[in-house]
């Protein structure tokens, strides 16, 4: 297999490498490992998401947080009726984000720029305040999950490393539809519209019905990132669908280049190592993230990946 081969097989190298990574850790008798790694790759997931809709669509939401949330709330709901088959659970914590990506999306799309950015965080703080109003599952402080979900009936998510696996499977998935959709003519016509919105018009197509269609996937795949960091700390809260969230999400994408799915990998994973290593020094670890921005920013192409090439050369 060529490295050309290997470029465009993203998703596949990264979960061998994620197993190996995983495989490493457990060798190694770190613990905390694979709790660490499905956190990282939950977020992942949900930056791999937002990546596709600011790459490809242009669209950079500052509220990617909400379907995040919602997809961790279906666990929770779910699990107190009496739900936690795992494979009822995903497609509907999937659905419930998809849902409110669309109706949302529906009238943010009418809007561009600034006030795309700042619609989507309105949404966003309206799911919040909904989340804390809701006083049967915890209310502002959130709800502890009674159990994680099953499989089968079976309760092989108990174990971190079934867990971990999962996750790894599911970005793996998620990797590979980015990239086919990038490929193909939906994703031709997203860039299209993104490059010259007024010319995609003129020939006739609708470019408003793809972007909304984007959304609603990119929102569904936030939604299972949600549901799986749901089933791994066992605890949800309106604080998921927090600005804050957000905001990190979009720190992740611009740390990994944005466009680049598994840029946003890379960019989970630092922001991750970065709240484990100095989160425990201080609580103000955050300062320490702002310069690591401010560097990537202000070296070529402003992502880590071209670092690590630089640092090949």
């Amino acid at each position: 297999m060529t490295l050309r081969s290997l470029g465009r097989d993203e998703a596949l190298v990264t979960v061998c490498a994620l197993l190996l990574l995983l495989g490493l850790a457990q060798g190694l008798g770190f613990t905390h490992g694979a709790t660490l790694m499905t956190r990282t790759i939950a977020y992942a997931l949900a930056a791999v998401s937002l990546s596709f809709l600011i790459g490809q669509c242009g669209l950079v939401s500052f509220g990617h947080a909400a379907p995040f949330g919602i997809g961790a709330y279906a666990v929770l709901i779910a699990g107190e009726a009496g739900i936690r088959e795992i494979l009822v659970v995903l497609p509907l914590a999937a659905g419930a984000a998809a849902l409110f990506c669309g109706l949302t999306g529906a009238i943010a799309l009418r809007t561009r720029g600034v006030y795309f950015i700042m619609i989507t965080l309105a949404f966003a703080q309206m799911a919040f305040y909904v989340a804390a109003s809701l006083s049967d599952y915890g209310g502002d402080d959130g709800m502890a999950i009674n159990g994680r979900s099953t499989f089968l009936g079976i309760k092989v998510l108990r174990s971190e490393t079934s867990l971990t696996l999962l996750c790894i499977a599911m970005l793996g998935l998620a990797l590979f539809m980015f990239q086919r959709l990038s490929a193909s003519r939906f994703g031709l016509m997203l860039r299209a519209a993104r490059a010259n919105e007024s010319k995609v018009v003129a020939l006739g197509l609708a470019p408003y019905r793809h972007r909304l269609i984007a959304l609603s996937v990119a929102g569904a795949v936030a939604g299972l990132a949600g549901a799986l960091l749901a089933n791994q700390v066992e605890y949800v809260s309106p604080a998921l669908m927090g600005w804050h969230i957000s905001g990190e999400l979009i720190v992740m994408v611009v740390l990994g280049g944005i466009g680049r799915p598994v840029g946003a990998v890379i960019g989970a994973l630092v922001v991750t190592l970065l709240d484990e290593s100095l989160g425990h020094l201080t609580e103000h670890w955050r300062l320490g993230l702002g310069l690591v921005i401010i560097l990537v920013a202000l070296m070529r192409d402003a992502n880590v990946r071209s670092l690590l090439r630089g640092a090949v050369r």
